[in-house]
């Protein structure tokens, strides 16, 4: 009889098929359960750091208290720039030609001096002649570091002063203008004795209707004189707020932009000079919605948080250093109304840098000349041809080399930004 197959383990494995998984197939499984839990934590990581992304571009500007982050003293001072060579700008046109660093502390155009006064260093910046005729050797300062927002101080001894002469302290992106704006802080012109804030823009950027009056307590400057519509001759009848900051607006002279004054006739030139200078502070505050300019004459007095801003500055210890509080500082004389609910979007001011420069003539002092100084409407030019010609005569003035030059130079005590933290 042959030998009988055991079948038990058979109807045993028929019966329990369903229910036998082979160690090859639970590797499997748990290979497939890995690279689920792979992709999950993948998903979750992009999902995280899109977050963060999207959190940092739409948290808005910062908004807390304000921190230094720039202290510009001394022989530090011009560390902080770089010194354009060459000549002014077209849309300048000043008669002027910008010399290096290394050509500027040879001619001692740019330099650092002890006051006498303070006992401490100051930062001077003039301008030197040249061959007859020929444009002035002249410093302009380019700043390191671009901004978005912040709090801008400058405290100075001296400004330039004089017919002819045409310094300024201003924010600029000049690779991107008008689209990225232009901020001028401070803006002497011949001999004009009120400090003026402008702002020069691309389009859509208006005050109009936008600047509490409450907010401010200067004045928006104006345009007349623009040619009629109709007949092309000069309209001295009306006179037009220039509160459009954009730099074609209609009613405007070219390029006037925005630009509001201060009332008081001691702001800035040889009055501010001969009280020993002051303090102007801008602050561009996307977060609050606005640009405002302050000046503060020595001789009016300096607002007590102010002061002990730039006297602590200098502390090695930050927690020593009084934090700006520009609500203590009273009016600003410039309000300018920029963000959402305004008539002038925050994007129109972007990555701007301080610019500190000193020309002569050109497109603004020149052309103003006759009227700013008249009692030189009538210098002597070279060219008959070129008589009663504000440019030239100013130029001719210029060249002239005059006593009234030496009072043509800035002497800085310091320059401070701070910026809001978040």
């Amino acid at each position: 009889m042959p030998p009988q197959e055991d079948t038990s383990l058979l109807t045993k494995n028929s019966t329990d098929e369903d229910n036998v998984v082979l160690p090859s197939e639970i590797q499997t499984e748990r290979n497939t359960k890995k690279c689920v839990l792979f992709v999950l934590a993948i998903i979750v990581a992009m999902i995280v750091a899109l977050s963060m992304v999207l959190k940092a571009n739409t948290r808005g500007p910062p908004s807390g208290e304000y921190k230094l982050v720039q202290r510009q003293k001394g022989h530090d001072f011009f560390n902080y720039y770089t010194f354009l060579d060459g000549p002014d700008s077209l849309g300048s046109a000043g008669h002027n030609v910008y010399v290096g660093k290394k050509r500027s502390f040879e001619l001692g155009i740019a330099n650092v001096t002890k006051d006498p006064v303070t006992g401490k260093d100051h930062v001077f910046i003039k301008s030197a002649k040249t061959a007859d005729g020929a444009p002035r050797e002249s410093v302009r300062l380019e700043g390191n570091r671009r901004f978005n927002d912040g709090l801008f101080i400058f405290d100075l001894s001296h400004m330039p002063a004089g017919c002819g002469v045409w310094p300024a302290v201003w924010l600029t992106d000049e690779d991107k203008w008008p689209d990225n704006g232009e901020v001028d802080i401070v803006e002497g012109i011949n001999r004009q004795p009120m400090v003026k804030t402008a702002l020069h823009t691309s389009d859509q950027c208006s005050m109009y209707a936008h600047v509490p009056r409450w907010a401010w307590s200067g004045d928006w400057d104006t345009a007349t004189g623009l040619p009629d519509t109709f007949t092309g001759e000069p309209n001295l009848i009306n006179r037009v707020e220039a509160d459009n900051c954009w730099v074609m607006a209609a009613h405007q002279w070219a390029n006037q932009g925005c630009v509001a004054v201060d009332k008081r006739n001691n702001t800035l030139g040889a009055h501010l000079n001969e009280a020993g200078g002051g303090i102007y502070a801008l602050e561009w505050d996307p977060a609050n919605h606005f640009i405002r300019s302050f000046a503060f004459p020595r001789e009016d007095g300096i607002p007590q948080n102010l002061q002990d801003v730039i006297d602590t500055a200098s502390h090695k210890d930050p927690s020593k250093r009084v934090t700006p509080n520009t609500t203590d500082w009273g009016l600003p004389y410039a309000y300018f109304a920029i963000g959402d609910t305004t008539g002038c979007s925050a994007d129109h001011f972007k990555n701007m840098r301080i610019v500190i420069n000193l020309a002569f003539c050109g497109t603004v002092a020149g052309n103003r000349f006759s009227r700013d100084c008249p009692d030189l409407a009538d210098f002597p030019v070279e060219d008959e041809e070129d008589e009663g010609d504000p440019w030239k005569t100013c130029v001719s003035y210029i060249n002239s080399n005059p006593k009234e030059l030496t009072e043509a130079y800035w002497e800085i005590r310091g320059a401070y930004v701070y910026q809001r933290s978040y």
